[in-house]
């Protein structure tokens, strides 16, 4: 397990602890967001009402609404990412972070409006009448690098397991043993099977149970966020101020020390 674990670390080095990995996901964000004349203001009013607009445009040829689409997209990520993920950017790298994931959300927004424009150019419709798509699909049919497409499929794969499922049961399976002492492998279990029963059904499926759990995990998370910022919020302005005055000086830092080719941490 050591090995294992030694292994990941050193290509996490290469790739997510790297500086050129952060530099490059804000660099093509600002890229595309100056490029594209701000799409994530611009069409921020047309994006809402897509969404609620169900299939009552005649050219959707997908399998989903577009609220199911966002649904299941939210699905991996409230809780894993806005509880989990926040909570230990927080405690590595202090108020600064909050800063820096406002920063990175705002342009990720353009970089993500990118992505989904290309899967549904270059997605297909295969024989049984449902929709593919996705990165593969644009790498293969849009750069003409199947190649590519498959190495990418791959590693998507292989991050499945590593930051999609383990992280995601150790929340939910830590969080009930800790506060019901819920026992782990039956947690584990009894989600396996949920899990294993939505996947059978098909992207359908899938989207219909997200469309409707979704919304409701949202509210809680909403209404939670709301309460402690509620019950501290003497300490609102202080909070504030600590994320901004420190979110410069770690970025003005940083500037200096990489000039000077050194890494400050």
């Amino acid at each position: 397990m050591d090995s294992i674990n030694s292994a990941i670390l050193l290509i996490d080095s290469y790739f997510g602890s790297s500086p050129w990995f952060p530099a490059l996901l804000l660099g093509t964000g600002i890229f595309f967001t100056i490029y594209l004349k701000f799409p994530q203001i611009i069409f921020f009013n047309r994006a809402w009402k897509i969404l609620f607009s169900g299939n009552k445009y005649k050219d959707n040829k997908g399998e989903t609404t577009p609220f199911q689409a966002l649904s299941t997209a939210l699905s991996g990520t409230v809780g894993t990412g806005n509880i989990g993920g926040v909570a230990m950017a927080i405690f590595i790298g202090g108020p600064a972070a909050l800063f820096w994931m406002w920063i990175t959300a705002f342009l990720g927004m353009t970089t993500k409006y990118v992505e989904v424009s290309l899967a549904h150019k270059y997605r297909i419709s295969l024989d049984d009448g449902s929709i593919a798509g996705g990165p593969m699909y644009y790498m293969q049919n849009g750069l003409k690098s199947k190649w590519l497409g498959i190495i990418f499929a791959f590693c998507l794969l292989v991050t499945t397991f590593g930051s999609g499922m383990m992280p995601q049961i150790d929340n939910i399976s830590s969080t009930l043993f800790s506060s019901f002492s819920i026992p782990n492998l039956t947690t584990s279990i009894v989600m396996t099977i949920l899990v294993g029963l939505v996947i059978i059904g098909g992207l359908k499926r899938i989207a219909s149970v997200a469309a409707s759990i979704v919304p409701t995990m949202a509210a809680i998370y909403f209404i939670g966020a709301l309460s402690v910022i509620f019950c501290h919020g003497f300490q609102l302005w202080s909070c504030e101020r600590a994320i901004f005055k420190r979110g410069g000086a770690r970025f003005s830092a940083n500037c200096t020390c990489y000039f000077k080719n050194e890494r400050i941490y």
